[in-house]
């Protein structure tokens, strides 16, 4: 199996792929365009995205999601433990700056201001760490994982700097082969998106199967269609697999209210949405 992950060797969803695929060829990509893409075009491919943070809310990937619509097969909750990093012998008071992805930074932030460290912000937590180990400035520090510590041999100079110590981001794991589990004893989600009619209190009256059945909506999000400020598709994640009958009801009268339905996937709910 191989899976692709946006950022470089050591970045977060580099370490979820590790602890959810062991024995998986990990690769790296540039963008998250790039991760789709691939995927898109090559059925052997997964990909591992984070979706969304406890802390900072939505990563911002939704346009890709409605753009290539790829199957989720998995969901996974990982604990973020951000750590600042330095070269080699370098102790905090040394540090000026700070490199890292901007959801990082927003994260450490408390940190940050306590240490007057200046921000600098990079495309991902890894890159940042890369750059450290490479420019060797003893001022500078880098956000970022253990993992990227041990890839590039920098010291770990304060651990758990994060504002929040319940700091938890969202994967998906997507590719494009459609597959599904079968409806047995266990808890699921359904995902998918939606675009409705144009029409007075659309979004009220398409919502309403979902009240009179009894299903519990976790996600729904709203996003602008390619150059529009009035037409919009809604991202939705249900609790339930897709063949519960009260579920098939409610997107049943969803879809009379629709231009366009697609389902995304369903899959077993993390165990972590149980604490």
């Amino acid at each position: 199996m191989k899976i692709l992950y946006q950022g470089s060797p050591g970045a977060y969803s580099h370490l979820a792929a590790k602890e959810l695929y062991p024995n998986a060829e990990i690769v790296a990509c540039k963008t998250f365009d790039e991760c789709f893409r691939k995927a898109e075009k090559d059925k052997t491919l997964k990909i591992i995205i984070p979706e969304s943070n406890r802390i900072t809310g939505n990563i911002g990937i939704e346009y890709l999601i409605f753009k290539h619509r790829l199957n989720i097969y998995a969901e996974y909750f990982h604990k973020i433990e951000h750590n600042l990093l330095a070269l080699p012998g370098v102790k905090l008071k040394d540090i000026n700056n700070v490199y890292s992805h901007a959801q990082a930074l927003s994260q450490c932030s408390e940190f940050i201001k306590k240490n007057n460290l200046n921000e600098n912000v990079r495309a991902d937590t890894a890159g940042s760490a890369a750059l450290i180990a490479k420019n060797k400035i003893k001022n500078d520090g880098a956000i970022a994982s253990k993992l990227s510590a041990e890839i590039y041999k920098l010291d770990i100079v304060a651990s758990n700097i994060e504002n929040e110590k319940g700091n938890v981001t969202r994967f998906l794991i997507m590719g494009k082969t459609i597959s599904q589990p079968d409806l047995e004893k266990g808890k699921y989600i359904t995902s998918f998106l939606f675009k409705l009619k144009s029409k007075p209190a659309a979004l009220y009256q398409s919502l309403g199967g979902f009240a009179i059945n009894g299903v519990n909506l976790t996600k729904l999000q709203s996003f602008p269609e390619t150059n529009s400020f009035s037409s919009y598709f809604f991202l939705c994640d249900l609790d339930g697999h897709i063949d519960d009958p009260r579920i098939q009801k409610s997107l049943e009268e969803l879809d009379l209210h629709c231009e366009d339905f697609h389902v995304l996937g369903v899959f077993p709910a993390d165990k972590f949405r149980d604490n």
